[in-house]
């Protein structure tokens, strides 16, 4: 059987990892909400900062949102712990601070979806839901033949419904991490372990010959390229920040004065001291110029500004890029 032998691979070649053997709703919740759109090595000190500061539902729920913000500094998908600070005051005012043990309940917190739902009610609470993320796409699609696009809803609960038939009651929160595993470290993306692997009789994929062809997916991101021209004033040691609004990426991260341009044509002269950096995102590509500005006299600030001292930039959550452009330049001061 498909989960015998799944569970049995899991207790051989499973890592070790803080949240693993946990049945803490809570905790669950907030290493799966990290572990999106985010690497096991980079989320583990993430994790143990975020337990560390936020222990329990009660502390997340009154913490301040700037505090959550600054904490979460260099993961990205800022809108997750947003929605996990949204959900843990759910949980405090609607809940009698209880945390929801059953499926739909759970589902129903902000920022929690079908995947993040099925893992929490099954390994804190043992309920036979399949957590069906791109790992089990990609091993349910080798193994058992999906060969349709992985994108589409009915695929999805094509593979949904392959998991609901195997999925052990006794045991679903081990399986739904055992698939979470085996497809993060054995059926990869790249170079999977097919030699070695404990479904190599049964694999579709690899007795067709079309490992690297499944699973299917079709619809490529067409990233969006975008232009920020940043104005780094110092006055005094201190810099001039103000809060990104609106419905945008970093919301309600700080950021210098900025003016985003159509283009990359940025007029610089020889004379300027600045610095171009690039960031990444999943659908966005960001140009970024930082320019620096030594200012005689006291700025004038708008609405949304604050003068703030260099060195207490860092109690202010900021974007990554951010944080990159200013390394060197609060090195340069701690000297």
């Amino acid at each position: 059987m498909f989960a015998d032998t799944l569970l049995a691979w899991y207790e051989e070649n499973r890592r070790s990892l803080p949240w693993r053997g946990e049945t803490d709703p809570y905790k669950i919740w907030v290493s799966e909400i990290i572990l999106q759109q985010t690497r096991v090595q980079q989320g583990w000190d993430y994790y143990l900062r975020f337990i560390e500061t936020f222990p329990d539902v009660e502390t997340l729920a009154r913490a301040p949102e700037e505090q959550v913000l600054r904490l979460w500094q260099g993961l990205g998908y800022y809108s997750r712990a947003r929605n996990m600070h949204a959900a843990a005051q759910q949980v405090m005012g609607l809940l009698q601070g209880q945390f929801p043990c059953q499926y739909e309940e759970i589902r129903r917190l902000k920022g929690i979806g079908d995947y993040t739902a099925a893992a929490i009610a099954s390994i804190a609470f043992g309920l036979p839901y399949p957590a069906v993320d791109g790992n089990v796409l990609r091993i349910c699609s080798r193994i058992f033949g999906v060969c349709e696009d992985i994108t589409l809803p009915a695929t999805r609960r094509q593979i949904t419904d392959i998991c609901q038939q195997h999925i052990p009651h006794d045991r679903p929160g081990d399986f739904n991490q055992a698939c979470m595993e085996f497809g993060a470290v054995w059926c990869t993306p790249k170079n999977p372990k097919c030699e070695e692997c404990p479904f190599r009789s049964q694999c579709y994929a690899l007795k067709h010959n079309m490992v690297g062809m499944l699973p299917v997916k079709s619809n490529k991101i067409t990233k969006r390229e975008r232009y920020f021209h940043y104005e780094f004033y110092i006055y005094n040691n201190s810099t001039i920040i103000e809060k990104r609004t609106g419905n945008d990426i970093w919301r309600n991260l700080y950021q210098f004065p900025m003016q985003e341009l159509s283009s990359e044509t940025v007029k610089l002269s020889a004379h300027d001291n600045a610095a171009q950096l690039r960031e990444i995102l999943t659908h966005q590509i960001i140009h970024a110029t930082f320019r620096i500005r030594h200012l005689k006299k006291e700025p004038k600030l708008a609405d949304n500004q604050l003068l703030v001292p260099l060195d207490r930039l860092h109690e202010y959550p900021m974007p990554k890029i951010m944080v990159e452009f200013l390394r060197p330049i609060i090195q340069n001061q701690d000297r």
